[in-house]
């Protein structure tokens, strides 16, 4: 047989090698044949596997390419259920490595094909769903298809969020808002989806609104002045005074945040869309509830909810509230602030004044509790003229002073009233406010509740002795306590103030006394009434000495003293002949009498000041001082 093994052309067969048995045209075509189960790939692209075998280690797909590559099984995780002929996706990262093995990625491939879906869904307005892998500072980071993006805290909900923990190893829908390619960085919102959904909502509840509408909502969100409400869609502002009838200073002491309540719907705008809520309103006022036996001149208790400068007010009930003015606080004329008297929390009882049901308006007072001083039985007697008594300075103004002799009870003491010596221009200068005062009652007038005051008419007026110490012509020491354009104010004795003018206070070398100094000064003028003494120091030399010298000649007769007749013609010849001797005599009576009534003066002023000393804690009068004040009183009476 032909194709016996005996007859078969070894020779033949081995020169002809692999393959030679065909054509050219038989090799083309067996070539084109091969060349179309191969694909062409390129590098670092996305293809599709598919799963041939599997090994503990990796898992070996085939492409199409001419040879199959392999994946680490790691890469396969989230496919716990891969077998034989599973189509996965993966990213060619080299044709062929030095051994010539295909290298392939599926996790370069998730990221990839991953980047490819974030931007189609930034450009196309596409939502993609992540899952919330931890929380990070200010949000949430969340895994899309393997890329890590950023959430922001305030993108996760409309409303605030407190607790972002609870959102970690969830599911969320995500758009992207930004992506920063540069940093392969990326920002999603979940906030916009839920938007969307609530502009419906918004739209829906905006279109049937209307007054007096009650609704339901959660409480979004809690400030000092009101709470913010959520209606479903549309917010509405709950303000602090329209949450209950009884006055609060927060929200939080009544209400809780995310808690659901009942509102009415107060006024809406539809152009701001801002929407006035209401929770008082859904229950009955309280002032309907208003016993009747609360009326004007009954007694009332309650406690102080607000403490103004003005007054407090007292709420009665929760929702009835009355206003006690700072002047029914107490009967004092002397407006103080509330806090002296009453502070908030404080239980207090009072007296309606006034009522109006229909306003809802009460006025309450606190000194109607006790009895008008000005109406009690005593007040003539208690503050009778020439009554002396104790009180605390409240006011001063430029003419005197107010002094409060007790609750209710004022009088004015008069700045000429306070002393008899001194020239107070301010009451400032002599006491201060708060500070106590002896004074006696010198006016009353009950119907119209004024008391006219002094002070210095508690002592005997020294100006009746003045008169006789300080007469024309004497000579005092004094010191300039100041020095002007004017004159000179002088210090004299026993504390008063006299007056010199520029022509006085010339000393005889020519030049003025200077603040301080200290100098003999006469006697010009004097006026009780006025209560002025001008004194002059250049009257004690040269020629003013002289003018003064005559002047005190003709000095009027002392006070009392009937002016002489006029003597007849006889007479006047007998006294023309009337020896110098008797002038002389007459003068030096004369001038004795005058000291007599100085010296007087004098002593009756020390034994003053001696009793006032006495007078004075601490202090005690020597026997002396009494002797000097019964002498000087008997002097004063021989005068």
């Amino acid at each position: 047989m032909s194709n016996s093994p005996d007859n078969f052309d070894w020779d033949k067969f081995e020169t002809q090698g692999f393959g030679g048995g065909y054509s050219k045209d038989e090799k083309a075509e067996m070539e084109k044949m091969y060349d179309d189960t191969l694909t062409t790939v390129q590098e670092q692209e996305v293809v599709s596997g598919t799963v041939v075998g599997i090994t503990d280690r990796d898992v070996i797909l085939n492409i199409g390419f001419k040879s199959d590559g392999l994946v680490p099984v790691s890469e396969f995780r989230d496919l716990p259920d891969l077998k034989v002929g599973d189509e996965v996706e993966v990213f060619i990262e080299d044709q062929e490595d030095p051994n010539g093995q295909l290298i392939l990625s599926r996790k370069k491939a998730k990221i990839v094909s991953a980047w490819a879906k974030i931007y189609d869904a930034l450009e196309n307005d596409k939502v993609l769903e992540g899952v919330v892998k931890r929380r990070t500072k200010g949000g949430l980071i969340t895994d899309i298809h393997g890329v890590e993006a950023f959430l922001p805290g305030s993108q996760i909900d409309v409303k605030p969020i407190r607790d972002f923990d609870v959102f970690v190893g969830k599911k969320m829908e995500v758009k992207v808002v930004k992506i920063n390619a540069a940093f392969d960085n990326v920002v999603v919102s979940h906030k916009v989806l839920i938007e969307k959904d609530l502009e419906q909502q918004r739209a829906a509840i905006l279109n049937n609104l209307e007054k007096g509408q009650v609704l339901e909502g959660v409480i979004k969100n809690m400030t000092n002045f009101g709470v913010f409400i959520d209606l479903g869609g549309v917010d509405g502002l709950l303000h602090i005074t329209d949450i209950s009838w009884g006055r609060i200073n927060h929200p939080e002491e009544v209400l809780n945040l995310d808690q659901k309540v009942n509102v009415v719907v107060l006024d809406f705008d539809d152009d701001k869309k801002r929407i006035s809520l209401g929770m008082k309103q859904l229950t009955p006022h309280p002032w309907d509830a208003l016993p009747a036996e609360v009326e004007v001149g009954s007694r009332v208790k309650g406690r102080i909810v607000n403490v103004a400068d003005y007054g407090a007010f007292l709420e009665l009930m929760p929702g009835v509230e009355g206003l006690i003015h700072v002047s029914e606080m107490s009967w004092s004329q002397h407006l103080r602030n509330p806090q002296d008297f009453i502070k908030q929390g404080d239980e207090v009882e009072a007296v309606v004044l006034t009522l109006d049901r229909q306003e809802r308006k009460m006025s309450l007072g606190i000194k109607q509790l006790t009895e008008d001083p000005w109406t009690k039985q005593d007040v003539l007697t208690k503050y009778g003229v020439g009554t002396k008594h104790t009180g605390v300075v409240r006011n001063l103004t430029n003419f005197g002073l107010f002094l409060e002799l007790e609750e209710g009870v004022d009088g004015l003491v008069h700045v000429s009233d306070l002393s008899w010596t001194k020239k107070i221009k301010h009451p400032s200068e002599f006491v201060k406010v708060g500070e106590n005062l002896d004074v006696v009652v010198l006016e009353l007038d009950v119907p119209n509740r004024r008391l006219a005051l002094g002070h210095k008419q508690l002592e005997e007026n020294p100006w009746d002795t003045f008169e006789s110490v300080f007469s024309i012509g004497s000579t005092h020491k004094a010191s300039v306590l100041e020095k002007s354009d004017r004159g000179a104010v002088l210090e004299l004795p026993y504390g008063i103030e006299g007056f010199a003018f520029p022509k006085g206070i010339q000393k005889e070398d020519g030049s003025t006394v200077e603040a301080g100094e200290s100098l003999d000064f006469k006697v010009v003028e004097f006026s009780k009434e006025d209560r002025k003494i001008i004194l002059s120091h250049a009257a004690t030399y040269g020629e003013e000495a002289n003018r003064m010298a005559k002047a005190t000649k003709k000095v009027q007769p002392a006070a009392g003293a009937e002016k002489a007749p006029k003597a007849p013609k006889v007479q006047k010849e007998a006294e023309n002949k009337s020896t110098l001797g008797d002038l002389d005599a007459l003068s030096a009576l004369k001038e004795q009498m005058m000291e007599n009534e100085k010296e007087a003066g004098v002593k009756k002023l020390e034994a003053a000041a001696a009793k006032k000393s006495k007078d004075t804690p601490g202090d005690e009068a020597t026997g002396e001082d009494a002797a000097a004040a019964d002498e000087a009183s008997e002097e004063e009476s021989k005068a």
